[in-house]
């Protein structure tokens, strides 16, 4: 008996102890992350960086609904640690904006909503839609440079035929890559530079297709 006794005695020792390791180990997780949220999330948030979170399929399969990124912002950004709002500091991102970069800028007719897209056009320069293939005329090819699409576009995505669109000196002509399904500079018009907000600097989430760009 006594036998029998003592070893439900340690049995239900050992119990305890296992629920006290596992809620401090569940605490010390809970530590952790406030800790990381503290010391590099809240950081980098404030000074560099925003998050940003995929809403629809304009932008599949490259990136898609739900999706957790990470933007680089452009120009100047407001600290708000005590500076007068007249003042601002200036946040220079890794590079500059550039063809291709997939950006989240302010929609025009509701500025609170973000839309991500990718650059297709520069300041200055005009955009056409020829057979399915997106034409660019600048300075470097006033005849026109057919743009190589074929690292995000799939073959089967059709991209509807528009006439030349002025880009204009200070805006950006932003697509989205599931052509078919995108509202964007084709319907909205080129974006100027001041509602643009930043470019993709990496996917965070879902972790199987975390990603630099």
């Amino acid at each position: 008996m006594d036998e029998t006794q003592n070893d439900g005695t340690f049995k239900a020792s050992n119990k305890k102890d296992e629920e006290y390791l596992g809620f401090f180990g569940l605490l010390m997780e809970m530590f952790r992350v406030f800790l990381l949220a503290v010391v590099i999330i809240i950081p980098v948030r404030v000074f560099l960086f925003q998050p940003f979170f995929v809403q629809g399929s304009s932008m599949e399969p490259n990136f898609q609904d739900g999706e957790y990124l990470v933007i680089s912002e452009f120009g100047y950004k407001d600290t708000n640690l005590g500076i007068s709002p007249s003042q601002k500091i200036e946040v220079r991102p890794f590079k500059e904006i550039s063809r291709q970069d997939v950006a989240v800028f302010h929609y025009p007719l509701k500025p609170d909503q973000f839309f991500i897209k990718r650059v297709i056009g520069l300041p200055g320069e005009a955009v056409e839609i020829r057979k399915g293939k997106v034409i660019i005329y600048n300075e470097v090819h006033p005849d026109g440079m057919v743009l190589d699409e074929s690292s995000y576009i799939g073959k089967g995505v059709l991209t509807e035929d528009m006439q030349r669109t002025e880009v204009g000196p200070e805006s950006y002509f932003m697509m989205g890559d599931n052509r078919m399904f995108s509202y964007d500079s084709r319907s909205i018009g080129p974006i100027n530079k001041t509602r643009m907000v930043g470019r993709v600097l990496l996917r965070a989430w879902p972790v199987e297709r975390f990603s630099f760009y």
